[in-house]
């Protein structure tokens, strides 16, 4: 997480976010009180517009003359991802999730029997479907265990690294809790080692600054959906652009990926594009870009502060209601907070919870973060973003505090 900057006395201080003028651009917020960010956040009203203005301009001129017609439009989905990632702009693919983006990232690391991958407890359950399957090809994947926060254990995971680890995969914030690992500390010690470094930033991204160069990473996956606000449907994948050409072609590549140059010989895409693929939902593509041109506009430290304020603020008022347990480990939290009920099963309360106007979700141990304690195996998700506000968190906590 980015740590507060010292305030200088002569330099005025930057208003926080306008809340209201972000809860005016979220329509949606008069209806219903969304602590379901971490599944899918809200969209502003610029980003609807933007996706429903393309596709109505598709349905009117035909969908390839729309391309070319708004190539700039489409485009600026990798000026602003530039700009928030620190990275260039041939740097990034889109594609249609964080799924699809962490699997054609993983599938192109060069990797063989008797080669190590390094991952931790909190990695998501389709990236450890790729690490299964990795070990059936004779690929050693070793779990680094948890420090006693709950993050991802440093110390375990530098003396376990060694020549033979070709790839360490981090989940920077899993699905099921709080937790922010710390990223770009495991991507100096994998630096170090040589190893490649792929970060799932799936929850994270729009929740707080991501820098590729500080982080260290050479692939960052990531979603358009949830804290970036964006249309569903859409992703991102950053690939640093050094690596390039030591990497396995992607595992699906068609004639935008690459061309046919001979009739046994293809060339691929000399940028990150060689992971894209010709068809895509192209209103969503602009949607996207106006997704995060609006995260930028308001500043990503700003949307920090106030999610993580939020979140832990959230927690503070779960923690006084009697029969609530908290779940949130890790030396940094973020908007994601995750509880059980006594007696009451998290699919009961999120259904409950519906009918009284809020969105929450459930998460269950799928994957290697295993919540202790739950009632039926899962646990309530409840997550934050910068348009909910304090009375919406008094709302849901009495509501917890009836059925407790």
């Amino acid at each position: 997480m980015t740590p507060s900057a010292t305030e200088d006395p002569d330099v005025p201080a930057r208003p926080l976010l306008d809340v209201d003028a972000v809860r005016a651009d979220t329509p949606a917020c008069a209806d219903v009180i969304h602590f379901n960010n971490a599944g899918a956040a809200l969209p502003p009203k610029p980003v609807l517009d933007a996706t429903v203005e393309f596709l109505n301009y598709e349905a009117t001129v035909g969908g390839y003359e729309s391309v070319l017609d708004r190539e700039d439009d489409l485009n600026r989905v990798y000026r602003a991802g530039a700009r928030m990632f620190n990275c260039g702009e041939a740097e990034l693919a889109l594609t249609s999730n964080a799924s699809e983006a962490w699997w054609r990232a993983f599938s192109s690391v060069p990797m063989g029997p008797g080669d190590r991958i390094l991952t931790g407890r909190a990695e998501y359950v389709s990236n450890a479907f790729g690490l299964m399957q990795a070990r059936r090809r004779g690929i050693d994947v070793v779990v680094i265990s948890d420090d006693d926060s709950g993050q991802i254990d440093l110390a375990e995971l530098e003396d376990t690294i060694d020549e033979r680890v070709k790839l360490v995969s981090l989940t920077h914030i899993p699905t099921s809790g709080g937790l922010v690992n710390p990223a770009a500390e495991v991507g100096a010690i994998a630096k170090q080692a040589g190893a490649y470094f792929l970060l799932d930033a799936c929850q994270s991204a729009g929740q707080m600054p991501l820098d590729v160069e500080a982080l260290g990473c050479d692939f960052m996956s990531l979603t358009g959906r949830k804290f970036l606000r964006g249309p569903r449907g859409t992703g991102l994948l950053y690939v640093k652009s050094s690596i390039l050409d030591d990497l396995e072609p992607p595992i699906f590549i068609d004639g935008y990926s690459a061309d046919w140059t001979g009739v046994d010989d293809y060339e691929l895409q000399p940028s990150a594009k060689r992971f894209e693929l010709f068809e895509t939902s192209f209103a969503g593509k602009a949607g996207l870009g106006v997704a995060l041109e609006y995260a930028l506009d308001l500043g990503l430290a700003a949307i920090e502060q106030r999610v993580v304020g939020l979140g832990a603020q959230l927690r503070t008022q779960l923690a006084s209601v009697g029969g609530v347990t908290l779940h949130d480990r890790g030396v940094n939290k973020c908007g994601i907070v995750t509880f059980s009920i006594d007696g009451v099963g998290a699919i009961a309360f999120r259904d409950q919870a519906r009918g009284a106007g809020i969105n929450v979700s459930q998460t269950v141990p799928s994957a290697w973060q295993v919540a202790q304690g739950a009632p039926d195996g899962s646990i309530v998700r409840s997550s934050v973003h910068y348009y909910n506000n304090e009375n919406e968190i008094d709302r849901f906590v009495d509501l917890v505090s009836t059925v407790g």
